[in-house]
């Protein structure tokens, strides 16, 4: 089921609405990873002095430059975790482009979604937010033993699944029964979460992965309600 929803997603590309708010979507994330490392970059150079002294070496000028290079490789890893919650704001500003987009092609019979209102959908996201940030960082002392790779892919893995298909649902169906419907399926939904979480830590293919998340969720919505 899982994979089925993924390649269909992935068969989408070039269908131009789909692959027009998979370009805004990769190029949001490009300018907001920009503007991390711009905030980094010019944080290093503000802090750093513009010279630094080493016993029995002396004054020493091209620290500066080398942290602030070292900055770029910085976010570069930095961007492995950063982009879980650059995931969970997609769920607000493209998931329902996505979604229409995925059921305008494949599920023409149901007609158009309702739309959950703007403010709530951007107050829901600033909620989960602040969950996937105190859930990392309740979970940080895990990070540094040989747990950590599970215990970040389960926990956000859960999290991102936990979303993505919830919004997927209640525009289909009631908060009430959406989580009816995850609770029943939350295997599923968490495996689903986790393998979207793994592309998510490799460089450049985590850009398009919370488009490819978003679609690969609204099929796997339609087949478990198919199947219900």
């Amino acid at each position: 089921m899982i994979p089925a929803s993924f390649f269909a997603a992935l068969g989408q590309i070039g269908d131009p609405k789909f692959r027009w708010v998979l370009i805004k979507g990769v190029g949001l994330t490009v300018l907001l990873l920009a503007g991390l490392y711009a905030f980094v970059f010019f944080g290093v150079r503000f802090l750093l002095p513009d010279t630094f002294s080493l016993p029995w070496i002396g004054e020493v000028t091209v620290v500066q430059t080398l942290l602030s290079w070292g900055s770029l490789i910085l976010m570069v890893i930095l961007s492995v975790f950063l982009m879980v919650p650059v995931a969970s704001a997609f769920t607000g500003i493209f998931l329902d482009e996505v979604a229409d987009a995925v059921e305008a092609r494949h599920y023409p019979h149901l007609g158009p979604a309702p739309h959950v209102a703007l403010a709530d959908t951007i107050r829901e996201s600033l909620i989960f937010l602040g969950i996937i940030v105190v859930a990392n960082l309740g979970a940080l002392l895990f990070y540094f033993t040989p747990l950590a790779p599970f215990v970040f892919f389960g926990v956000n893995g859960f999290l991102l699944g936990r979303e993505y298909f919830r919004m997927i649902a209640v525009r289909r169906m009631g908060r009430h029964e959406a989580g009816q419907l995850f609770r029943r399926n939350f295997l599923t939904i968490w495996a689903a979460g986790a393998l979207m979480v793994m592309p998510l830590t490799i460089p450049v293919l985590n850009l398009v992965i919370p488009i490819l998340g978003a679609a690969t969720f609204t099929h796997l919505y339609h087949r478990i309600v198919k199947t219900a």
